[in-house]
């Protein structure tokens, strides 16, 4: 049916996530394999890849009992119990957390250290999270919307925090409401730009086609939001995770398609998705 195929130049790894998993490559080279602390990337389809490579993916618990290895510490960074545990152990971490969500860490931990009233704008158990919520032994409150934080006991001078991803209309909006409601509001907006001005760039991108096809991992929190991007500005965005799931009945003959990803979507899934389109 000669689709006309296009990728989103700006879609694809965030520099969090590159650097992650060229610093994997490089030691996986070198070691032939390397322990990494929880999915690299949210994408099943490349921790797959380098799973192949020789990394090895674990959990807390299983990091509770290794020894005398080196462990990779992803992009989302980890709490201060996780370095903790490594010495116990006498693990050697490689550290390939975000020098984004570092910044917000040691942001996060002085206002701890100032018994500041933290709240944090984030979802609710995902990786940066903990890591964030570490920094102030677990009593910051995280909320996940406007609604859950008005559930709070809320003091008069809230400080407000938010997760690297989130987007930056929904984190002002938050702070105006509180504003509204008498409440004294220190923000600090520690947003990746790189992430939040996709939202802007996929609206641009997504006009401009006849069908959107979104590559993204299931797990990525990223991937959801940016898919309802796309969505609302050209509803016939489809979502898939791997070319298996593309359909062939959603173009018509000579359509123009785009195709574009999540943070965490790799550019060599999205190259193999358009290879199959123009196929079709």
């Amino acid at each position: 049916m000669h689709l006309s195929v296009r990728i989103d130049s700006n879609s694809g790894f965030c520099f969090g996530v590159i650097y992650a998993i060229q610093m994997a490559e490089d030691l996986l080279d070198e070691q032939g394999y390397l322990y990494c602390l929880g999915d690299i990337v949210h994408n099943d389809e490349e921790v797959q890849r380098l799973e192949a490579k020789g990394l090895r993916i674990i959990d807390y618990e299983q990091l509770a009992v290794l020894r005398d290895e080196a462990v990779l510490i992803r992009a989302h960074g980890e709490p201060p119990s996780t370095y903790q545990q490594a010495l116990v152990n006498n693990l050697t971490l490689i550290d390939a957390s975000c020098p984004v969500v570092l910044k917000l860490q040691n942001r996060i931990k002085a206002s701890f250290d100032r018994r500041e009233k933290l709240f944090i704008y984030g979802k609710h158990g995902h990786a940066e999270v903990r890591g964030l919520l570490g920094q102030t032994s677990g009593e910051a409150i995280v909320f996940e919307n406007l609604e859950e934080l008005l559930h709070h006991e809320l003091p008069a001078n809230i400080t407000l925090y938010s997760q690297t991803t989130k987007s930056t209309e929904s984190f002002y909006t938050i702070k105006t409401e509180l504003e509204s409601r008498g409440h004294s509001v220190t923000a600090h907006d520690t947003i990746c730009r790189q992430v939040s001005n996709r939202d802007l760039d996929l609206r641009r991108f997504a006009a401009q086609f006849d069908q959107v096809v979104f590559v993204s991992g299931t797990k990525s929190s990223n991937g959801k939001v940016l898919y309802q991007v796309c969505k609302e500005t050209n509803p016939c965005t489809h979502f898939i995770s791997k070319t298996d799931e593309i359909c062939p009945s959603w173009f018509g003959p000579g359509q123009s398609v785009g195709i574009c990803g999540a943070t965490s979507t790799p550019m060599w899934l999205m190259e193999q998705v358009r290879d199959v389109l123009v196929r079709l």
